[in-house]
């Protein structure tokens, strides 16, 4: 699993990797996922949020690569699937809940990254991709709840001391429905007991292995090409260009912080956000479970100041013009001729624009992967740790001092 999200880490930073993602998807190999009709994109879409809704707790500190992955090519995306478009709401709506953001103090980087990837769908590839616009409508409310989020201390310790009854609640009333999955395919099993396994170093912050890049041509490479092709009145600035980064650079500065706080700990932060079966249309998502370790909730104390200190910061303005301009006429128009079928929505939605009605379009920041001491030390461990245990019989190691891992009996 972590060798793969880290290939298709590298593979994102290409910009032909997120183009060629449109081309449909017509495989036939039996997944456990929803059945879907789509592109490559939707379907790393739907894996992606198969693997984070598991809530297997070693995969927790992958989900800032994952989403990572997906904030590199969202600006290629041209037409994401409506099951594709409500698994990336339901990531949000999971990750906004405000008990599982004063949780930890890491938590809310992941709603930057789903943000920065709406943002750039709807900047860069609006057209086509009416039925994202047409989720994030059904959904506003989730945004709402997101921009007012309470920052005094009474909400936050009141949401806080709601989490275990809301747990134990959904525990008992929710019931369980199985999505629809592909023909043949079946859950992954879990390993044989007796099963020998490798320890390995935990997974280093996504800070540590990739550098921003902007996807844009640099001010000085611009001004070059205007004196080649004689070009004497560009007037371009690059402070503009410059500003609009500031936001990437102090979401990559908050994840050098949860880092620290991740590797910190021997025991990651374990969640599962669950999710109630959800139609092609995408009606009836719901959050079932999220879950937090008691020990790292117990050790952190959210105040005020640090939710208002990222909270002014979320990107939500392009989001909430959207709304402002399509909620009002989406509205009008089912009341004026009675529409109730969503196709007739979604065909008002492909034939709109919002060509000068949103902000300046921000530069594409691409995320690339670079080489670094955590991941050589990772992959090290990985190789290391399968060459030993695919050569224990015959006993080659018998009588040896083993020092990089640990040798682990499932």
């Amino acid at each position: 699993m972590h060798i793969g999200v880290f290939i298709l880490l590298l593979l994102s930073g290409e910009r032909n990797f997120g183009v060629r993602l449109n081309k449909p998807y017509t495989a036939t190999i039996p997944m456990d996922i929803p059945v879907f009709t789509g592109t490559h994109a939707d379907l790393l879409i739907i894996v992606f949020h198969k693997i984070i809704t598991t809530g297997h707790q070693r995969l927790q500190p992958l989900f800032d690569c994952l989403l990572t992955i997906l904030v590199n090519v969202s600006p290629y995306l041209k037409t994401l699937s409506m099951v594709a478009s409500t698994k990336l709401l339901h990531l949000l709506e999971a990750f906004s809940t405000p008990w599982f953001l004063f949780s930890s103090p890491a938590h809310h980087h992941l709603v930057f990254f789903l943000l920065e990837i709406f943002n750039n769908i709807i900047q860069y590839q609006f057209d086509g991709n009416s039925n994202l616009v047409y989720t994030i409508i059904r959904k506003r409310q989730v945004f709402h709840s997101l921009a007012n989020l309470p920052c005094d201390y009474g909400s936050i310790a009141k949401t806080l001391s709601k989490k275990v009854k809301r747990h134990l609640s959904n525990a008992t009333s929710q019931e369980n429905v199985v999505e629809m999955a592909m023909d043949g395919s079946h859950p992954a099993l879990p390993a044989e007991p007796g099963t020998l396994k490798a320890s390995l170093p935990d997974t280093p912050g996504i800070g540590q292995m990739t550098e921003k890049e902007s996807a844009h041509p640099a001010y000085q490479q611009l001004e070059q090409l205007s004196v080649v092709n004689g070009i004497t009145t560009l007037n371009l600035s690059a402070s503009t260009s410059s500003k609009s980064l500031d936001r990437s650079d102090d979401l990559e500065d908050r994840n050098s912080t949860q880092t620290a706080s991740t590797e910190s700990s021997n025991q990651p932060n374990k969640f599962k956000p669950s999710e109630s079966p959800t139609s092609p249309t995408g009606k009836g998502t719901t959050i079932n479970n999220l879950r937090v370790s008691d020990k790292n909730a117990g050790q952190w104390i959210p105040t005020g100041e640090w939710v208002q200190s990222w909270k002014s910061k979320l990107p939500l303005q392009t989001i909430m013009r959207l709304l402002q301009v399509l909620v009002p006429q989406v509205e009008k128009i089912c009341i004026d001729k009675g529409l109730t079928d969503e196709s007739e929505i979604l065909k008002f939605l492909q034939h709109g624009t919002l060509v000068g009605l949103l902000p300046v379009p921000h530069p594409i920041l691409i995320r690339k992967y670079q080489a670094n001491t955590g991941t050589t030390v990772w992959f090290r461990t990985y190789m290391w740790g399968v060459i030993y245990l695919r050569n224990v019989d015959p006993p080659i190691w018998y009588d040896t001092d083993v020092k990089l891992f640990e040798i682990q009996k499932v």
